[in-house]
């Protein structure tokens, strides 16, 4: 099979979250598909070390200064990036997390859960990491009759997982987004996909997985022990997805669709 079918030379990516573990590793490997990669996040000492670790590999990348949550700056953030790059054709929303507020404790009562912390889980990851970016995006795609966007929901979207309430809510809204966009605007040449990850150490939820010596946790052998490859999964094992569904010679006739990256956890525990 050609490699030019995953060829993104000429594609202008914007990564927003790509200052992060998973979003950055997505923006490495659009940029080492040929794309023009925007890292786009509230960090700047992240964001300038990425662009460098991009530059590393031979890549075109800049660092743009935005938070998610405000329109004006995502608007300010995209008019930055075509002055730069030009117009965005591939946008990556990973920004997003969860709130220790919003987690429920084992044997946590449910009817406490914090409200504002509700909201700030949503506003994070439904709001702010998916609906306003698609929205800035999405209005220049539509104009270009020419995007990709892919939205990163969540393995826990689709299994209520019982800590993580909030966040499991709010990703399953993600991806019930996707879907919707995806059917609108299926005839206007922008195709809106979901990449549902399993369970990616990062620095949110190392604590979680592992104790305070590098082993597995009493939760992290858990979730291994349902997972049939039975380990965590690795930030570049999701390059292959990102790149397949931002090529439109690769996936021209994909849209709508959730692709789980998981390591068969939702396969064994459903």
């Amino acid at each position: 099979m050609s490699t030019s079918l995953f060829d993104l030379t000429g594609k202008n990516a914007a990564v927003l979250g790509g200052t992060g573990v998973l979003g950055g590793a997505m923006a490495m490997a659009l940029a080492g598909a040929g794309a023009r990669v925007a890292v786009v996040g509230r960090n700047t000492e992240r964001g300038l070390r990425r662009v460098k670790e991009i530059e590393g590999i031979g890549g075109r990348a800049i660092f743009v200064k935005a938070d998610v949550s405000s329109k004006d700056m995502l608007l300010d953030a995209r008019s930055e990036i075509e002055g730069k790059l030009g117009v965005v054709a591939i946008l990556v929303n990973a920004a997003g997390g969860n709130s220790l507020d919003a987690t429920l404790p084992p044997g946590g009562d449910f009817t406490k859960l914090s409200r504002d912390a509700w909201n700030d889980v949503f506003n994070q990851n439904l709001v702010g990491g998916t609906l306003l970016p698609s929205q800035v995006f999405g209005e220049a795609m539509l104009e270009a009759a020419d995007g990709s966007i892919v939205n990163i929901a969540s393995m826990a979207g689709m299994i209520p997982l019982s800590r993580v309430v909030a966040y499991s809510a709010a990703k399953s809204a993600v991806i019930n987004l996707t879907r919707f966009l995806a059917r609108e605007w299926a005839d206007k040449g922008v195709r809106v996909n979901a990449i549902s990850p399993g369970f990616f150490p990062a620095e949110q939820n190392s604590s979680l997985l592992f104790d305070g010596h590098g082993d597995y946790s009493d939760r992290g052998n858990q979730i291994v022990s349902h997972t049939p490859m039975r380990r965590f999964g690795k930030p570049e094992e999701l390059a292959g997805v990102v790149v397949w569904l931002a090529s439109r010679a690769a996936s021209g006739f994909v849209t709508g669709q959730n692709i789980v990256v998981d390591g068969g956890f939702s396969s064994s525990t459903i």
